[in-house]
């Protein structure tokens, strides 16, 4: 089993390489002044005893600047699970700025490191802490070769492969606690990083499966993601603040965890070698539009929450790469029962109040809607998880052609269903979102069809009702607005993000590729 690294040694390692670096590159210019640049008058002796000094004055200065360089760039973090190459890179910039400014620090003390030493130690070292990283690295993978060859036969997947592992940010949530029983069924190892804010209850049905890790942890932190991305092939993004209400309870968290965490969430998984990460975004991104729209029609964000998905889009679109592909997943209005059923949603909302207060109210009537029920939602993404990676971003609006409702429409099939509620329109909503959406490039290009109507997805809340599952409609654990209200407070609130707000206000730009 390979164990977590002790921080420690590795720090006292690489102490006992750059000293040692040093007192050969001492020694080499001390072996060439007395050979070729002896002076009769000076005792070899005192020259030696200049050198010692020297290099102890030197071993002084630069190993605690390798330290402090070493750690701040995340050489003894977040950086050990980064792919050799990038690995390579962050270590031979921390090694050159110690020696560049070792030399600036020479010219200001009393002692004279020759600049040959001082040449020759930064040249070396880079390339001695390249070798120790890459001769890591080479028995890690030695290791882990021989843990796959002593793995137990159970943990192979069901079609005989080994089993992939693949980790789910937000996996406690409405999507995720549909998608993990999916992923765990398929053969998957799954890792889910989550802060748990509605504890496990979501995920109480997968929870004693052996190929199930929970980290409950603040997917922002760098720590736990890094921990979390480890051994990981694929990532999926569920985690953020949904909803327009929800989203303008408290803006400067909203645009923290739905925007500067997916940038964070990407570098590292890039970093970790992660080849996919499948980003929950939304259709609300079209904001309002007279056409059909697909994924290439332009962008009209109405909110902060739209606003916040565009923004995170271009970020994933622009670090993409032939070795690190993003899949953006635009879904549809989510609705229908899941381990945390959620009753701030049109759907399950108005299907709810015609249950238990006998009204269906429709505010204004004529927007258009794509509805996607949450087991169809957690399909897709299983779906998009198993396609042929490609390289570069791939865009897909998930839902079905057919399952575009106006509200009215919608308030229609509610009543048809419960026809003791009584229906009502009232006038314009103050929400002006409007738009019908194509999902033709999801069904050619990944085969995606949906198996849930809205008309199964009411007559599911209304057994969910009848059966006693759902007491109270407006209990907070059923409203994202109202557990934002009741969250914020308890620690959650981060300071803010300059580099977001300004990618937030940007304006409307495409994220398109």
């Amino acid at each position: 089993m390979i164990t977590k690294p002790n921080y420690l040694i590795r720090v006292c390692s690489d102490i006992v390489i750059v000293n040692v670096v040093l007192l050969f590159t001492f020694m080499l210019r001390y072996a060439w002044q007395i050979t070729y640049e002896a002076d009769p008058a000076v005792q070899p002796g005192s020259v030696l005893s200049e050198y010692v000094y020297n290099f102890l004055a030197a071993s002084l200065i630069i190993t605690p600047l390798l330290v402090v360089s070493l750690g701040v760039s995340g050489c003894y973090t977040y950086v050990h699970s980064y792919q050799t190459k990038f690995k390579a890179i962050v270590v031979a910039q921390a090694v050159t700025f110690v020696f560049v400014l070792a030399g600036m620090i020479d010219l200001l003390t009393p002692f004279a490191m020759p600049r040959s030493v001082l040449v020759m130690a930064g040249a070396l070292s880079v390339l001695a802490f390249l070798a120790s990283r890459l001769w890591a690295a080479a028995w890690r993978a030695v290791l882990r070769v021989e843990e796959h060859a002593l793995a137990d036969p159970d943990n192979a997947a069901p079609k005989g492969g080994p089993r992939r592992t693949v980790l789910v940010i937000g996996g406690a949530g409405y999507i995720g606690s549909a998608l993990l029983p999916r992923l765990l069924a398929d053969g998957f190892r799954v890792r889910v990083l989550d802060l748990l804010l509605y504890g496990t209850e979501p995920i109480a049905k997968v929870l004693g499966d052996p190929a199930l890790e929970i980290i409950r942890a603040d997917f922002r932190r760098v720590d736990p993601l890094v921990k979390a991305m480890r051994g990981v092939e694929s990532v999926i993004h569920l985690g953020g603040i949904v909803g327009d209400p929800a989203c303008a309870v408290d803006e400067e968290l909203t645009i923290d965890v739905n925007l500067a965490a997916t940038r964070l969430i990407a570098e590292v998984a890039k970093g970790s070698g992660v080849k996919r990460l499948i980003f929950a975004s939304t259709c609300s991104v079209y904001g309002a539009g007279e056409q059909v729209l697909d994924e290439n029609s332009e962008l009209n964000p109405l909110s902060l929450y739209a606003r916040s998905k565009i923004a995170s889009e271009k970020i994933l679109v622009e670090m993409a790469d032939e070795s690190f592909a993003p899949i953006i997943a635009r879904f549809g209005t989510i609705y229908g029962i899941s381990g945390r059923t959620r009753f701030d949603l049109v759907v399950n909302l108005l299907t709810a109040k015609a249950v238990f207060d006998r009204e269906i109210t429709v505010f204004g009537g004529d927007q258009w809607r794509p509805f996607l029920h949450v087991d169809d939602a957690a399909r897709a993404v299983h779906t998009l998880l198993r396609l042929p990676t490609r390289h570069g971003a791939e865009i897909f609006n998930v839902g079905a052609n057919q399952e575009n409702y106006t509200i009215r429409q919608l308030g229609e099939i509610i009543k048809r269903l419960v026809p003791e509620a009584e229906l009502r329109c009232s006038g314009d909503d103050q929400d002006k979102r409007n738009y019908r959406v194509s999902f033709g490039k999801i069904a050619r290009v990944a085969g995606f069809k949906t198996r849930w109507t809205v008309e199964d997805g009411v007559r599911q809340v209304v057994a969910a009702i009848a059966a006693g599952s759902i007491d109270d409609y407006q209990d907070v654990q059923y409203s994202n607005v109202k557990s934002m209200a009741e969250f914020k407070n308890n620690g959650l609130a981060p300071p803010r993000v300059r580099w977001a707000h300004d990618l937030i206000s940007a304006g409307p730009t495409s994220a398109a590729v």
